[in-house]
């Protein structure tokens, strides 16, 4: 109960609701403590007991850590697929624990000292089989009647509600049928997969053709023809970071992100104002996922984690390798297991994939999620100087990554972050100060060596940085209300940067197109002259003209320049340009939110079958060559060979920068301003000075 009602946003109304929420543990929990009656051996018993209580124990005080961070609950996929919990590369230390927490475990830590106390005895005395049927009777009958008053609120609870909106399982029925039911879910898409039908492929090509695909923009096709893009991921980074200052507790005002604002208001770039993260439960890899293949993330898990390892892609790095003969990669500064990137990106086609193992990893050089961001750039030069121009790479950047914490020496002496009672917060500004800088060194170093001329640069934030209770200390900064702060407010904070930087343009403007991370896509292709129309892609040009001017949420919400639905089961439709809640929809309201509520339900649903039943297996556009992932080698030496040789082979052939410099690095064209990099520079000076 005090997790349900002081941590969990069930959003229930009405004595029914919040009467389902108080009875639902009981029925279920009581279902399973009375299945271990029917053991006999007495120590059997009070073991299976013991472990049964610290499991479920466990599973609920995961939700709360899991709730807290990322405002949703775990499932199994979650634990063991890699979507931010356990898998290799997590950072413990961004737990977020309370001081309060002690209270979820304390009844096991008493029983157990009673049990070791003896206190509590033993009783040899075995239930009476009957009595153990009894009990798991009752337990069975409450969890029924809790299932039908449950489902009598919303009909089809499970069989649809489950796969829409999982608050309404656990509001009604618990975490545990919760999870249960996210599992079977997860058995259920894996037999789809097996008995999926090119018959569902052919629908859901129509629908694409019918709804999504837009003609290009004439005079924004090919302006980016033949050049390199190079993506940058702001990690974790919110389009209220933009133009804003703070008070820091210098007592001076402290502008956050300079180098970025001054990209966002260039004449050099298209920038977007209203672009918005549309994750799941896959976060940082349900945006790559949307912009490399412009399909939506899972209803649950993560789409890398979960199905990457077979899923059949036609993404970003294989469209531009065999339409314009693009070499790929990727530089992140975590391990290559973290979301199974090191699997998803060989279906997906990138030739490189340059993670943790290619750089120096000690200590000092470390975040708490990988690579500083500083030395990420900086590291990847040597790598990223041999590839083939034209070349599409993607950096996944980390440090502003929650718990937004920064060792002493990278912090900017000129720059002081707020005091607002939250050490989260106050981190997060220092930490996108530091990406800010980050970004200003790289973009410093590709005007020095040329590349920059050669490009268009595209960033883009993944997703939220501060979320749940953290909310209420970092709203004053953002000039929200903390104590008036709502879902409305929630939700215009899943706005996110996204600019595209050509040096080529003098008209780059702020658009205030309503548009999301499903969109980038098909941009990105016609800027550089690939035509789409034969892809399976659910997102829509920016600049092109009959866009369907909606943003639809990965929860089944919307936001339209009128009308925004913060999620499927919202209470309230609010006014998008006031923030305000319509108290009651006109006839003609109610008829444009049916509109796009179900336009947004048939988009996601179109995505979820493409994905779960992986149906582009049947689908092969003209010109497309299917990927075999077993072409891919990530490893450190074998990378470095090909490279090496790959350039040495193509000679006067070679379109690599370093072969363009005749083979001399660009590295010295990289700023030294880095502690790590400068205090190599000193400890070398030393040893020199010495001999």
């Amino acid at each position: 109960m005090i997790a349900y009602f002081g941590v969990f946003n069930l959003q229930a109304s009405g004595p029914a609701e919040i009467t389902l929420m108080i009875v639902n543990p009981i029925g279920f929990t009581a279902t399973c403590f009375a299945i271990l009656l029917f053991i006999r051996r007495t120590s059997l018993f009070y073991l299976a007991t013991l472990v049964l209580s610290i499991l479920a124990n466990f599973l609920l005080y995961l939700n709360i850590l899991y709730y807290r961070e990322f405002t949703d609950f775990i499932t199994i996929d979650t634990m063991t697929g890699g979507a931010g919990m356990f898998q290799h590369g997590f950072d413990f230390g961004s737990i977020p624990l309370h001081l309060m927490d002690w209270i979820y475990w304390i009844d096991l830590v008493v029983i157990i000292i009673l049990m070791i106390t003896k206190k509590i005895k033993l009783d040899q005395r075995a239930i009476p089989k009957v009595k153990a049927f009894t009990i798991f009777s009752l337990g069975l009958a409450w969890f029924g009647l809790n299932f039908w008053a449950g489902d009598s609120l919303k009909h089809q609870l499970i069989l649809r509600r489950a796969q829409s909106n999982k608050t309404y399982v656990v509001r009604y029925l618990g975490l545990g049928p919760w999870m249960l039911t996210d599992t079977y879910y997860t058995e259920l898409a894996n037999q789809q997969r097996k008995d999926a039908k090119p018959q569902t492929m052919t629908e859901v090509q129509k629908y694409i053709e019918q709804n999504r695909y837009l003609a290009p923009n004439v005079k924004m096709f090919g302006t980016a023809k033949n050049k390199n893009v190079i993506e940058i991921h702001l990690e974790s980074f919110q389009q209220d970071l933009i133009d804003l200052s703070i008070k820091g507790t210098d007592g001076k005002e402290h502008v956050v992100t300079p180098f970025l604002n001054s990209l966002y208001h260039s004449q050099q770039t298209y920038a977007f104002s209203n672009f918005f993260n549309e994750v799941g439960q896959g976060k940082t890899s349900d945006a790559e996922n949307m912009l490399e293949t412009s399909t939506f993330g899972l209803p649950a898990g993560s789409l890398f984690a979960k199905l990457g390892s077979t899923q059949t892609f036609q993404a970003m790095p294989a469209i531009l390798n065999q339409t314009e003969g693009y070499s790929s990669a990727v530089f992140h500064g975590n391990v290559g297991a973290f979301y199974n990137r090191l699997n998803t990106y060989k279906q997906m086609g990138y030739q490189n994939f340059f993670d943790q193992s290619f750089y120096d990893n000690s200590q000092a050089n470390m975040s708490p999620w990988g690579i500083k961001d500083k030395l990420l750039f900086h590291d990847s030069v040597p790598e990223l100087e041999q590839l083939q121009q034209p070349f599409y790479v993607k950096y996944l950047t980390v440090t502003n990554h929650l718990t937004y914490t920064m060792d002493k020496e990278d912090e900017d002496p000129n720059f002081a972050t707020v005091d607002s009672g939250d050490k989260l917060v106050d981190g997060y500004f220092e930490t996108a100060h530091y990406l800010d800088q980050s970004v200003q060194q790289f973009f410093a170093y590709l005007k020095q060596s040329g590349l920059y001329n050669k490009s268009i640069i595209v960033l883009y934030g993944d997703h939220y940085g501060i979320s749940g209770s953290d909310l209420k200390y970092y709203a004053p900064y953002i000039g929200i209300d903390a104590k008036n702060f709502n879902d409305f407010d929630d939700t215009m904070l899943q706005r996110t940067p996204f600019m595209i930087v050509d040096p080529d343009i003098k008209n780059g403007h702020i658009s205030n197109t309503y548009t999301g991370e499903i969109d980038v896509m098909p941009t990105l292709e016609h800027l550089l002259g690939i035509n789409t129309q034969k892809y399976i892609q659910f997102g829509q040009d920016m600049f092109a003209s009959g866009r369907q001017n909606f943003v639809a949420l990965r929860n089944g919400g919307f936001v339209t320049p009128s009308i925004t639905l913060t999620s499927l089961n919202a209470k309230n439709y609010y006014n998008t340009q006031t923030g305000q809640p319509i108290q009651e929809l006109t006839t003609e309201q109610k008829a444009y939110v049916k509109e796009i509520g179900d336009k947004v339900s048939t988009m996601l649903s179109m995505s979820d079958k493409l994905n779960n039943q992986n149906l582009l297996r049947f689908y092969t556009p003209v010109g497309f060559t299917p990927i075999n992932a077993k072409n891919y080698n990530y490893s450190v030496k074998p990378t470095e060979k090909r490279l090496a040789t790959e350039n040495k082979e193509l000679a006067a052939k070679s379109t690599s920068l370093l072969s363009q410099n005749d083979g001399k690095s660009t590295l010295s064209d990289y700023t030294k301003d880095i502690p790590e990099i400068a205090k190599g520079q000193d400890k070398l000076k030393s040893i020199l000075d010495d001999r």
